[in-house]
């Protein structure tokens, strides 16, 4: 274990813009507010972090474990950070300081707590409402293999639109293919695209991240290509108008138009690979991606006997506005279980996944009672809550003790959450 640090020094919390892909992940875990963001980087206030960690698992790309042992009275302020494109290189401490310091000042998430204020407690993580850890028969994933500064170049071999073309809901199945770079990547992954152009204050625009909608052997099995299920943003989050940079650079990408890429991102949402593994997805719109590639992944072994049970979740406005709906619906009723909630459907009322959860109760809890099953949700953020009041009523309502079964499902790696 390190030694304690003395008081005048500060192992300071810092966030690689290089590697940092704009997620928000770390500034929505932070439980004490440490973290915030700009236009450009997403910082940690040292005046704030106490080293408590809860930042850390959750991160898809490792941006957020790094530390600069500094003077207290010298640390890297928040305006600092604001201004850099690269982290800064250590800088030696004055000779009493450094004597006493740890021999490895850069070695991430050990000692991290003794950079807080002696009178400051570290606060302990928040109960983050999935797991921060792969289901344990997970494959192994490559994660940051190509970066800001050295992305690789796809090939676009296919841009398909998967919703009615009458509605206002674009959105794209697009097909990129590597050729003979390599890009391994699982199921759960994402990927970053760097859009051309840059910002309004001069800057190379920052990656955009898309899940993978397409199994580890591609979207075309043998071959060195993925897919992505991309929505063109037309409005704010205000409902005002304004184009998404990165979905509409895609949306209206042509076959053989070349894409920069980094990545692939992601070592905790990922499909459990031993056999008979049980699947329960819920999703919401483009958050239908990983499930798309999970349930790719299962479909292609059908012949080998080896599958677990499918459950799906999904929910859309309306039926049309439902992406992959045609091949979903031709998918085999025993290889699936599809439940589909439609929000402004006129023909019948309003239903959200969460209302098709607590009417499939006694399915659900068959599946929640078997250590084989492993829980995705992927969708706009705000779904969180109610997936997880849903899982706790069908608990409930069978005596169960949510609160036990909930941490149960984080620790083994079996409840996942991707949102945004």
């Amino acid at each position: 274990m390190n030694a304690p640090l003395p008081p005048e020094v500060l192992k300071q919390h810092l966030i690689d813009p290089e590697i940092c892909i704009r997620c928000n992940t770390c500034e929505e875990t932070c439980p004490i507010d440490a973290i915030t963001h700009d236009g450009t980087n997403y910082v940690v206030d040292p005046d704030i972090c106490n080293g408590c960690m809860a930042c850390v698992p959750p991160c898809p790309t490792g941006s957020i474990d790094n530390w600069r042992l500094v003077l207290r009275a010298d640390a890297y302020s928040v305006q600092d950070q604001f201004g850099w494109d690269e982290l800064p290189g250590e800088k030696p401490l004055p000779d009493g300081a450094a004597a006493d310091a740890p021999a490895a000042p850069g070695e991430a998430a050990l000692g991290v707590a003794d950079s807080a204020p002696a009178a400051a407690p570290v606060a302990p993580a928040t109960l983050l409402p999935g797991a921060s850890i792969p289901p344990w028969s997970a494959a192994h994933p490559y994660v940051n293999l190509y970066t800001h500064k050295t992305p690789a170049t796809a090939t676009v071999v296919g841009n398909y639109r998967v919703t009615d073309a009458d509605t206002d809901s674009d959105i794209r199945h697009i097909v990129l293919d590597f050729g003979s770079l390599p890009f391994p990547v699982l199921e759960g992954q994402s990927i970053g695209i760097l859009p051309p152009g840059a910002d309004a204050q001069g800057r190379a625009h920052h990656a955009r991240q898309y899940s993978l909608a397409s199994p580890r052997d591609g979207e075309r099995a043998g071959y060195n290509n993925l897919s992505l299920t991309v929505k063109r943003v037309t409005q704010d989050h205000d409902g005002q108008p304004a184009l998404g940079v990165c979905s509409n650079y895609l949306c209206d990408l042509a076959k053989n138009d070349t894409v920069q890429v980094i990545g692939p991102f992601g070592n905790t949402f990922l499909m459990p690979n031993h056999a008979r593994a049980n699947l329960m997805m819920i999703c919401t719109g483009t958050g239908s991606a990983p499930m798309r590639a999970m349930t790719e992944r299962y479909r292609r072994r059908i012949e080998r006997g080896t599958n677990g049970r499918l459950m799906l979740f999904f929910g859309a406005r309306t039926q049309r506005e439902l992406p992959y709906f045609g091949p979903l619906m031709r998918l085999p009723r025993d290889f699936i279980d599809i439940n589909l909630a439609l929000s402004r459907d006129s023909s019948q009322p309003r239903r959200y996944v969460q209302d098709l959860i607590r009417e499939r109760a006694a399915d659900v809890l068959d599946l929640l009672a078997d250590t084989n099953t492993c829980i995705y949700v992927c969708g706009l953020k705000g779904m969180e809550a109610g997936v997880l009041d849903a899982l706790r009523d069908v608990a409930v309502q069978a005596g169960q003790d949510w609160t036990i079964l909930h941490e149960v499902l984080r620790r083994e790696g079996r409840l996942h959450f991707e949102t945004y």
